[in-house]
């Protein structure tokens, strides 16, 4: 069988350029932790540990600021596995702010991370 990519695919993936830096966050009850990469998969700098207040938005918002003028990114691209409800105060925040936010599909979380290393763990 063979795999056609779709134009909607190919779309997704030119959004990402080595200018773009990606954010991606595990949202839980009351703190967050996000994680940045580059578009080869590259980790740039330490977690961002963030709490669900405004405070805590805005240090995420500077954590990444920081991270794009540290490493030459001018675009930011946002990426989360949605929990429940506790993701809309920091959808809402980071649209106010202008950073595009790509909601993932929790299965396509787990096949991705079977594919990587079929470890038991959750990290």
């Amino acid at each position: 069988m063979k795999y056609k990519q779709s134009k909607k695919q190919n779309q997704r993936m030119m959004r990402i350029s080595d200018k773009t830096l990606v954010v991606g966050a595990d949202i839980a009850k009351e703190t967050h932790v996000a994680r940045a990469i580059d578009f080869r998969g590259i980790e740039l700098g330490k977690d961002c540990v963030f709490s669900n207040t405004r405070t805590g938005l805005e240090q995420l918002v500077q954590w990444m600021k920081e991270l794009q003028q540290e490493h030459a990114k001018s675009d930011v691209l946002f990426g989360i596995e949605p929990t429940g409800h506790y993701w809309f105060n920091l959808a809402e925040y980071l649209g106010q702010q202008g950073i595009p936010l790509v909601i993932v599909n929790p299965h396509h979380v787990h096949q991705s991370k079977e594919l990587e290393d079929n470890s038991p763990t959750k990290n």
